[in-house]
């Protein structure tokens, strides 16, 4: 329309439109409509000149006669019609029993035209949009079957065989986007290959003291200096599972310079010893690695039999 209709003062059924409005509903104006029942109502351009509201709601419209069929006992798709329900506006709708046990309510326009066909467990369980991955390899996993689950996305649980011989179910989206490579037993396989590629002497891994990082979940931000409550810093050691108290001091830097000079006796003369004492057994079964801290008047003491480790060896 080129220009916008006025319907104040018009007759629609029981309605008479008084007020035009500036809400809109779907692209068209609503109109204020007195009821000849005495109440108001809000109704679009499109409903009143169509003829699809003729009331505020007080009278049922009833169904045309030769329009509205009987549609009890008729199925569609995986739904069978048991009663009329009375919809918004007067539209026409049917109570449905789905065939998977659940009562489902759809307009009966859209149930003649093929449109509503399940309570929605059908889009859940139609295997025809299903991408076919049968026989594709995922790292050490094959895809045999689709089952019929599903996770919270939709997609689809597929059975799966590993080559170890173990059966699992993944998901299509976990198989695709690389998330499972095997069953689990790569990840053990690697596990194990990593352990026997690290070092360990009474429970410390000469390998982690070598590549050490700086760390930040302390107060400080450094490894091994925390910031006390009263502004001071105290620094501390770990080696074999125990930890060794180095001092308090009144800066940061000084606690950092300290922390240092102990990683340097101890962390790296550790290193230095253990390297040491390897070359010296030339895979030979012989006497076991000694490195021990003992702190005394404040200093720390390495005690070891890896010779030019720390210096002279103290023997143990």
């Amino acid at each position: 329309m080129g220009k916008r209709a006025d319907l104040v003062g018009k007759r629609f059924g029981m309605l008479t439109v008084v007020q035009r409005t500036d809400e809109r509903r779907q692209g068209y104006m609503l109109w204020r409509c007195r009821c000849d029942c005495g109440a108001e109502c809000l109704a679009s351009t499109k409903n009143l000149t169509r003829g699809a509201v003729t009331s505020c709601g007080c009278v049922k419209r009833a169904p045309r006669e030769g329009f509205e069929e009987d549609l009890t006992g008729r199925r569609f798709g995986r739904l069978t019609a048991l009663r009329r329900a009375e919809g918004a506006n007067g539209g026409a709708r049917w109570v449905c029993l789905c065939d998977c046990g659940k009562e489902y309510t759809a307009l009966a326009r859209d149930l003649r035209a093929g449109r509503t066909t399940s309570c929605g467990c059908r889009r859940k369980l139609d295997i025809r949009s299903i991408t076919n991955i049968a026989g594709q390899r995922f790292g050490r996993l094959i895809a045999l079957c689709p089952t019929p689950r599903r996770d919270k996305k939709g997609s689809v649980y597929w059975t799966c065989l590993c080559d170890c011989g173990k059966e699992l179910e993944i998901t299509e989206d976990s198989l695709v986007h690389g998330n499972y490579r095997s069953c689990g037993c790569l990840k053990q396989e690697i596990q194990k290959d990593i352990a026997h590629k690290l070092h360990r002497i009474d429970g410390t891994c000469v390998e982690w003291l070598e590549k050490r990082k700086h760390r930040s979940d302390n107060t400080s931000g450094f490894r091994g200096v925390n910031r006390m409550k009263d502004g001071r810093y105290r620094a501390s050691i770990g080696f074999k599972r125990r930890r060794y108290h180095i001092g308090t001091y009144g800066t940061f830097d000084e606690a950092v310079e300290a922390r240092l000079e102990a990683e340097a006796q101890i962390h790296d003369g550790f290193v230095r010893a253990y390297r040491l004492w390897a070359e010296r057994q030339d895979g030979e079964a012989g006497e076991p690695l000694i490195f021990e801290v003992k702190k005394q008047g404040g200093r720390f003491e390495i005690i070891t039999n890896a010779r030019g480790a720390c210096g002279d060896p103290q023997a143990s």
